[in-house]
């Protein structure tokens, strides 16, 4: 059974926690004693007499303020599909809670108050969503109970958002007109909008194909663990411990090991300690090599004949997140999955502005939840794809070298 990554985004109080709340509710994904404690919580009840958004408005200071702060992610599974959701928090001070839950996510789905239409949150996710490359949007517009489950309302806000995906360049966008505190369109296709002839939000999000998002071709392996048993029956084993990042690797493959760029040919792979013909993306691997070649943690096993970048200097969009303001010229440390290098900042080209996707000239030191491209260089070479390509081998962190604490998301170019 495959699992489907999506996060909700929308203005404060469109209705994202609800709808979790609701998907998780008609799931029947809620324990007896979660539901006990959810009745008694609730003061905004609905039909069913509980408060939905109480299951992902996990924090004292978001229950209290009734608004989504940090991101919550919550996980259910229907016969079909198994799930894991992210709730995005809504106001632009946490912009960098968006870009942490989306960066992770195959689908976005856009809430849209049915009363408001589309508003400046609106385009701001949207662009967040085209900064990340995202494959798939679902613009849900909820409250339609609160307009007369309207097919004026509903259309008009659908060819107000369709001008926003053009300009963004977003494909395969979805449309659903939902009523996330009542159920309608969630599970079951709503009687009080005939009108509305798909099927609903659940059943879409049951049948969406992801399988075609995993790279078959360009294969990437990155060495997490050197096994060296050195025992009496395994004296002579020796295997490169990982995840299969993208592509497929057998015996027989030739393969470079980067940055080193030396070739060489896989003797033998194992998956769960056994043998395989052939293991693919996304599983975890043993890969043994038939030369006796200095391999360390953080090294890459690519295909001869399709190979990433490796570069000392490159550029990269740098979404800071740190309350320390960050400066050319400062140092730290490049977390690009189980490989760290040192880094140092040699340009900040310019600002993103989140509102309009502007070039803005950058005149002083960027500041928490900024978005910035960047000349980044590394004491010795990474090996990457471009984000658009690979958002697994594309993305990494910015790690403060003296706190050790995580300041910045970056996607590399």
């Amino acid at each position: 059974m495959d699992i489907l990554r999506f996060i909700t985004a929308g203005s404060v109080d469109d209705g994202k926690s609800t709808l979790i709340g609701r998907l998780l509710y008609d799931s029947k994904s809620i324990l007896v004693d979660q539901l006990e404690a959810l009745e008694k919580q609730s003061k905004n009840k609905n039909s069913d007499g509980i408060d939905l958004a109480i299951l992902t408005d996990g924090l004292r200071a978001e229950r209290e303020q009734g608004i989504t702060i940090d991101v919550a992610y919550r996980y259910f599974s229907t016969p079909n599909r198994k799930f894991i959701i992210a709730d995005a928090p809504g106001h632009v001070q946490y912009t960098r809670n968006m870009i942490t839950g989306a960066s992770n996510s195959q689908l976005i789905i856009i809430l849209v108050d049915a009363r408001q239409g589309v508003i400046e949150q609106t385009k701001r996710h949207s662009i967040i969503a085209s900064l990340l490359k995202m494959k798939r949007v679902v613009v849900a517009v909820n409250k339609m109970d609160l307009v007369d489950y309207s097919e004026e309302v509903f259309n008009k806000i659908r060819k107000d958002y369709a001008q926003v995906a053009e300009n963004l360049d977003l494909e395969n966008v979805e449309y659903f007109p939902i009523s996330a505190f009542n159920g309608d369109n969630i599970v079951e296709r709503s009687e009080k909008m005939p009108w509305f002839k798909e099927e609903p939000l659940l059943v879409f999000l049951e049948n969406i194909e992801v399988s075609n998002d995993v790279d078959y071709e360009n294969a990437r392996f990155q060495v997490q663990y050197v096994i060296r048993p050195q025992t009496e029956e395994l004296h002579d084993y020796r295997g490169y411990a990982g995840q299969i990042i993208s592509g497929t690797y057998k015996k027989g493959d030739r393969i470079t090991i980067l940055p080193e760029n030396i070739e060489t040919t896989i003797s033998k792979v194992e998956t769960g300690g056994t043998e395989v013909e052939e293991v693919f993306a996304m599983q975890p691997a043993v890969i043994h090599l038939e030369d006796d070649i200095d391999v360390s943690r953080g090294d890459f096993f690519v295909k001869t004949d399709h190979q990433p970048k490796v570069e000392n200097e490159f550029e990269a969009l740098v979404c800071w997140l740190d309350k320390k303001e960050f400066i050319e010229g400062n140092k730290y440390f490049l977390q690009h999955k189980s490989r760290i290098l040192k880094t140092v900042v040699k340009q900040i080209e310019y600002k993103i502005d989140v509102n309009t996707l502007q070039q803005i000239p950058v005149t002083d030191s960027i500041k928490l939840n900024e978005i910035v491209k960047v000349r980044l260089k590394t004491a010795s070479p990474l090996v990457f794809d471009a984000f658009e390509k690979n958002n697994a081998t594309g993305s990494a962190v910015l790690v403060d070298e003296t706190s050790n604490s995580t300041v910045g998301a970056v996607m590399l170019l």
